[in-house]
């Protein structure tokens, strides 16, 4: 779970945003613009970063603010599921990204998995989507995020590392590597990727 203070720094900014998004009143933007200024000092304390970084930040999103979509690749291959490990934290996790714009989901979490791993895939089904602040990822700076898990059928490549990653493999479920990239899988959600592969008739897990 994310902390009290960033979830309402995350909600003034929202505020802010939209509020600057549909108001026309000088005033009314001058007000909205402190209330921004306020998530910002709040989420600079919190992270220990310079305020200057989220007034810079903030300004990029445009219109209504919405959650962004974080999709995850769940792949398995003779029981056992793909990993890669990121070169920014040097952590295990499964394929995945942001989505992109004129994407369907299924086809963001297809480009993900190739572009990090090698192997093309197909999707099978939706296993979950999930708030990544009701879960205990690390705190993400200041977007609020909803995390799609698509597991997926290998159908070909081979495992190539990417400017992203510095490692490719499958493993069983007993042979998790202990360093994962706790701010993009959890343990538990991979060990729920593996139910899913047991047994495809369960639901689709939410929230």
């Amino acid at each position: 779970m994310e902390p009290n203070w960033l979830r309402w720094a995350k909600q003034l900014a929202a505020l802010a945003q939209n509020g600057l998004t549909y108001c026309d009143d000088p005033y009314g933007i001058e007000r909205y613009e402190h209330v921004r200024r306020i998530a910002a000092e709040m989420m600079s304390a919190g992270f220990e970063l310079d305020t200057k970084t989220f007034l810079e930040l903030f300004p990029r999103e445009k219109g209504y603010e919405t959650p962004k979509v974080d999709v995850r690749g769940a792949a398995f291959r003779d029981g056992k599921i793909l990993l890669v490990r990121e070169k920014l934290d040097g952590g295990w996790t499964l394929p995945g990204g942001w989505a992109d714009p004129c994407q369907t989901p299924s086809e963001a979490v297809i480009r993900e998995v190739f572009e990090e791993s090698g192997f093309d895939a197909r999707v099978a089904k939706l296993a979950a989507v999930w708030d990544r602040s009701k879960h205990p990822h690390e705190p993400f700076m200041p977007f609020h995020i909803y995390k799609l898990f698509f597991l997926c059928e290998i159908t070909g490549g081979a495992a190539t590392e990417s400017h992203e990653t510095t490692g490719v493999g499958f493993f069983a479920e007993n042979e998790i590597p202990q360093q994962l990239s706790i701010s993009r899988t959890l343990p538990f959600q991979l060990s729920r990727m593996f139910e899913h592969h047991r047994n495809p008739a369960l639901p689709t897990d939410f929230d």
